[in-house]
This record gives structure tokens, sequence and C-alpha cells, in this order.
């Protein structure tokens, strides 16, 4: 818990830079030692910071991104599939609720140990704003990757097989094939529509939420509480949002988090492999373009 109080140390500079820390992190480096001076990768070892890949605490700090991903895809599969189970004539509105709700607590259950990523958009987003090394990112990721696959084996274990196959596992779908007056149909959204809902959603996420958590000066004020609660509000209108905006049957809803989508498809497979690729492509993108955006505005506020 004593790394995650460096975070708010750094009063000089709000963001940009190394000296920025992504909010409640863990384990970061000493920067009393060298305040004043920055400091520069000069070698390639360096530059991927190597030295996180035989840190004992990096690896321990990612089992709560294992953890963390596999309660975030089992609750989120599970409201995805109860949401369109009740009958209620608002069910996108519900699921999305839900899962700000269960966003919100998984953050603040993963914040103060591994910086609460649980997704691989925001390790990336992260890696790309020089907040972490490279190799920590890896780490986290396939974390997060693995979590992802062990919630939805925890998933099918309590399912049965037609609420499996009906629902998918609760996995990222663009596409269904549905009975038809002529036999089977496909119907879904077109894998170039969704493939731009995945880039401008998920960068207003990363915009909107995560921002305000890698920057100190909003994430000190506001607490980790808020700050954890302003993303799970974030994700559940993202979602409300792509499920609304397109009201197509078959469309899961943007997906935001490709480890939560691998999960499933790589447990469920069939039609969930259909465009999958855009569940990695999209957010990805978004987040550097992201990145991007945090090096070009200026590192001070400017008033108008």
């Amino acid at each position: 818990m004593a790394e995650t109080s460096r975070v708010f140390e750094d009063e000089e500079n709000g963001y940009g830079g190394r000296k920025v820390q992504p909010f409640a992190s863990t384990p970061q480096p000493d920067l009393g030692k060298t305040e004043g001076k920055k400091q520069y990768p000069t070698t390639f070892s360096s530059i991927l910071g190597l030295q996180d890949l035989s840190s004992l605490r990096v690896w321990r700090a990612s089992l709560a991104e294992v953890l963390g991903t596999a309660a975030l895809v089992f609750a989120m599969d599970t409201i995805v599939i109860s949401s369109y189970e009740t009958e209620t004539k608002t069910p996108n509105l519900i699921m999305s609720a839900l899962i700000a709700i269960t966003v919100t607590v998984i953050l603040n259950a993963t914040s103060p140990i591994s910086g609460g990523h649980i997704n691989p958009v925001i390790t990336l987003s992260a890696a790309f704003t020089g907040l972490i090394s490279l190799s920590r990112a890896a780490i986290y990721i396939l974390a997060q990757c693995l979590g992802a696959i062990l919630g939805a084996l925890a998933l099918k274990a309590v399912v049965n097989s037609t609420i499996e196959q009906t629902f998918s596992l609760g996995g990222c779908t663009l596409s269904i094939v549905a009975p038809g007056p002529h036999g089977p149909i496909v119907v879904g959204l077109g894998t170039a529509q969704a493939f731009w809902l995945e880039i401008i959603c998920t960068f207003v996420f990363l915009f909107s939420s995560i921002w305000v958590a890698f920057d100190k000066r909003q994430a000190k004020p506001l607490g980790r509480v808020m700050v954890c609660s302003i993303i799970g509000v974030v994700v559940g209108l993202l979602v409300f949002i792509s499920t609304t905006v397109t009201a197509t049957k078959g469309y899961a809803g943007v997906g935001m988090n490709p480890a939560r989508c691998l999960g499933p498809a790589l447990i469920r497979g069939g039609h969930l492999w259909n465009g999958h690729w855009v569940f990695w492509v999209g957010p990805v993108i978004a987040s550097v373009a992201f990145a991007v955006y945090t090096k070009i505005i200026p590192s001070a506020e400017v008033h108008a």
C-alpha cells in the first residue's frame, strides 16, 4: 500500500512525460531520489523495461489482474445473459447499469494492488504514454487474457448448454445465425460499422475516464473510489449507447476490452470468432490515438 502514495507526490507536472504515475499503480520507482533530474532510458533493456520480467513484485501484482479480469468476465457475461433473459422492455438499460456497478467494484478491489487495469486497452494506453514499461504491459495483458479464459470457464461450468448456445456465453458477437422464413439467416452488425464503433467508443472511454486516473491532478482530489466510479459509469454509458444506437439483433455491443472478448471466444468458439479481430484492432488504434493526444496537449493548464 505504501507504493500507491507515490502517485500523488510530484506536484510540479500534472501530465506528460514519464513523471506521471498511473492511478494507484504498483510497484513504482522511487522518484524522490531523482527529483529535479530528467531520466532517459539509454539502453534497449531500459527502453523495454526488461527488469520487470524478473521482478517478483510485478508478477505478484499481475495476480490481481488475473483474478480481477476473471471476475469481470464472469460477472459481465452473466449480466448480459440475465438481462436479456429478464422479461423487460429495456434490457440494455438494466445491463448497462449493472455493468457500471460491476466495473466500479472490481476496479476498487484491484487498483491498490496492480493499478486496476483488468483491460488490455488500459494497459496499452499506460505503456504508450510512458506510465509503465512495455515488459510490464506484456505481463499484465497475458494475465488479463488468462483471467478472461478462467472467467469464461467458470461461467460455462454453471450455465446449462441451452443458455450457453443461445447467448454464446455472453461473449462479443457481431452477428448470429437466426431462424428465417426460408431457413437460417445471419443477422447482426456490419464489420465496418462495428469496427468504427470500437475505435470511437474506446477512445471516448480513455479520454473521458481513464485520463482522469492517469492525471494525478484530478485523481488526487477525487480519490480512488470516485475515479473508479467515473470509469464504471462511462463504461456503462458507452455500452448503453452502442446497444441502443445500433438496435441490431446479434450485435452484443461495443467490447472495449479485448481480453473479455477473447475468453468466451476460446471457450465457446464458433461464430464468436467471426470478426473477432475487430475487438482487438479497434481498441489498439484507439489506444494509439489516445497516446498521441496526451503528447499533443499542453503539460500545464491553459486559461482562456
